[in-house]
């Protein structure tokens, strides 16, 4: 009977340590899953970047409709900054490569828009937003035929992007 006492201990204690194991790997699990999955947190993260970034672009173009000119520029440094963040976490978005051209052109940095706009061309040659926006920017800097490639692009499109940038080469 004490050989049968000792080996129910033993199959106590052993009952325990198995509890506690698998107690200690379900909450360390469990924390490693939660860690695990910040990757979809960083893409709601970045998408909340790129519609932060919309908003203000959308704000500072109304406001130079009204020709406020200083206040449309701190809008735009803004949703400069919530795309370049956004940028760090994605480099393969076209569309926030967009608006990192749209928003570095409109605050008067033309060089490094341009090799955003090529970088978001380079992901997605038919873009609309690059398209336009590139082509906006070659006429701006008196580089007509270029402008006019992008034009090309656009063609046959049937969009707004075409006809804006036609009308803008037109008046030149």
């Amino acid at each position: 009977e004490k050989i049968h006492l000792k080996s129910f201990n033993k199959m106590k204690k052993l009952t325990k340590l198995l509890i506690i194991f698998f107690a200690l790997s379900f909450f360390n699990c469990n924390s490693v899953y939660a860690a695990g999955s910040s990757s979809s947190g960083d893409s709601y993260d970045n998408a909340g970047l790129y519609k932060q970034g919309k908003k203000l672009v959308l704000r500072a173009k109304k406001l130079e409709k009204k020709n406020k000119k200083e206040k449309a520029e701190k809008l735009y440094l803004k949703a400069l900054n919530k795309f370049e963040k956004a940028y760090a976490k994605n480099k393969k978005n076209a569309d926030i490569l967009n608006y990192l051209g749209y928003t570095l052109r409109k605050t008067g940095n033309l060089q490094e828009a341009e090799q955003y706009y090529l970088k978001g061309l380079d992901l997605d040659s038919g873009h609309l937003g690059i398209n336009e926006y590139l082509g906006e920017l070659y006429v701006q800097t008196g580089r007509i035929e270029l402008a006019k490639e992008r034009l090309t692009v656009l063609e046959g499109c049937e969009c707004e992007e075409y006809e804006e940038l036609q009308e803008l080469i037109e008046d030149k």
